[in-house]
């Protein structure tokens, strides 16, 4: 998967940088336009599919290597089976070892063992971090809202600071957060972002209007999270 820096142009980050100016041009509000890769390691989904890998591989050997043959040596009488526990004890750790690190590799291969819930709980931690992190909360006017985008679990996280939701209601953000995310499903990270950002503009636009000195505290540009 690649990371949400790699997917932003030099020109892609200038056009997401000139949308959040043009829209703080008509208001006193901070928009902080960020995109992370993920919002969650997922470890519970690698474990699972580890143990997925681990069946399937116990399948093969069994089908293909089990078997029934005379015991061996003067004492032996019998017979004994010959795929014993130390080729299946092998068989579980070079599975389960190997599945996890493949869906670490591939964070595709998580998505089946993830719940929606779950996500929705990773982005939901993640923009609540990144609000702390680039300093959205404790503008002047408090009025600062952050964008958060996340790209694996295709989820949009909008948040404002307090002055904000006094007057806006977080069901307002909610539709623009599924507006942009419906619209991650058509269009290019850079186009989500901007759409974003102008839905955002509109509505501190109509609370809070441009005021007379008004001063551009936080930087225009998209910020990224690579890490999780």
């Amino acid at each position: 998967m690649r990371r949400a820096s790699e997917l932003f142009t030099v020109s892609e980050r200038a056009a997401v940088e000139k949308a959040v100016a043009d829209a703080e041009a008509k208001t006193s509000g901070e928009i902080v336009p960020v995109v992370a890769t993920a919002s969650g390691r997922y470890d519970r989904a690698e474990d699972l599919f580890g143990v997925l890998c681990t069946l399937v591989l116990l399948v093969i050997a069994w089908v293909f290597f089990q078997g029934v043959v005379p015991a061996e040596g003067d004492w032996e009488m019998g017979q004994r089976i010959q795929f014993g526990l130390i080729p299946v004890l092998l068989t579980v750790l070079v599975g389960f070892c190997g599945g996890t690190v493949l869906a670490s590799l591939f964070p595709t291969l998580r998505l089946p063992f993830v719940t929606r819930g779950e996500m929705a709980a990773e982005v939901e931690r993640a923009a609540g971090e990144a609000f702390q992190r680039f300093r959205v909360r404790g503008t002047k006017g408090k009025t600062g809202i952050l964008i958060y985008i996340s790209l694996y679990e295709h989820m949009v996280r909008i948040m404002g600071d307090d002055e904000l939701n006094r007057l806006v209601a977080q069901s307002d953000w909610d539709a623009v957060g599924r507006a942009v995310a419906d619209a991650m499903r058509r269009g290019s990270a850079c186009d989500v972002l901007i759409e974003g950002v102008s839905r955002c503009g509109v509505i501190l636009a109509d609370q809070f209007p441009i005021e007379e000195g008004d001063v551009n505290e936080l930087p225009n540009e998209v910020r990224f999270v690579d890490a999780v």
